[in-house]
């Protein structure tokens, strides 16, 4: 099998998680129950299951529960990156936590649930992965394996896996599915404060160092309350 780019993870965990309200109101986001248990547990065992022993979590609405809730794990072994005084969005999370990763490490939305195909994710991400031509790889899915999807897909991708984005009105093949593997060299230069990763995105395209894979398995849209029930549907299936 092929071995892992990193051994280390972020995670994050910090948003507001407001389309998932009312169940929001007095959880965090990646508290909430899918399958019997909480979302970032299904994120977590993931990354444990493919080897990934570290993990990076950041934390900011009611960030006591979550933080509570994810050093009771022994693996992936977690460091909060604590984002209580300002929630930072993506870019500025990743700038915030960069001391605490190595060059080269997994980057997953807390709220994903996935199923794997012959492949785990992290090693599909890793088989692709050349630090030589990428500063981010990113995992996408095409419509067909993408449950509970209402949108119009997020990239395009050329035979070499280079990205470009939809254009607007128009239908995109690949969907994003909050899982990247990343170098830190996406890092540098970034703005201060808050702001979205699609910034340091938009300057790897231009540059053309970001990088698609296509994943081989199922992944699951779980961003309001009613999709749910459906995925616990499709879980029970396998």
């Amino acid at each position: 099998m092929t071995v892992l780019a990193s051994d280390t993870a972020m995670v994050m965990a910090a948003g507001m998680g407001k389309r998932m309200r009312p169940l929001t109101a007095t959880m965090p986001k990646p508290m909430v129950r899918v399958a019997g248990k909480p979302l970032i547990d299904h994120a977590l065992d993931r990354l444990a299951e493919s080897g990934v022993t570290k993990a990076v979590v950041n934390v900011h609405y009611l960030a006591d529960a979550l933080e509570a809730h994810v050093l009771e794990r022994e693996v992936p072994q977690i460091t909060i990156s604590d984002e209580r005084g300002e929630l930072l969005e993506t870019g500025g999370g990743l700038i915030k936590a960069q001391g605490l990763l190595p060059d080269t490490f997994f980057c997953l939305n807390a709220d994903n649930i996935w199923l794997d195909g012959p492949k785990s994710a992290f090693h599909d991400l890793s088989a692709r992965w050349d630090p030589d031509k990428m500063d981010a790889l990113l995992l996408l899915v095409g419509h067909a394996r993408a449950e509970n999807f209402k949108g119009k897909g997020d990239f395009h991708m050329d035979a070499q896996g280079r990205l470009k984005r939809r254009q607007s009105g128009r239908i995109a093949p690949f969907i994003y599915t909050g899982i990247q593997l990343l170098s830190k060299r996406l890092l540098r230069d970034a703005p201060e404060g808050k702001f979205s990763t699609n910034i340091l995105w938009n300057r790897a395209m231009e540059e053309g160092r970001l990088y698609g894979v296509s994943f081989t398995g199922l992944w699951f849209e779980v961003g309001t309350p009613d999709a749910i029930a459906p995925t616990e549907d499709a879980l029970k299936r396998g």
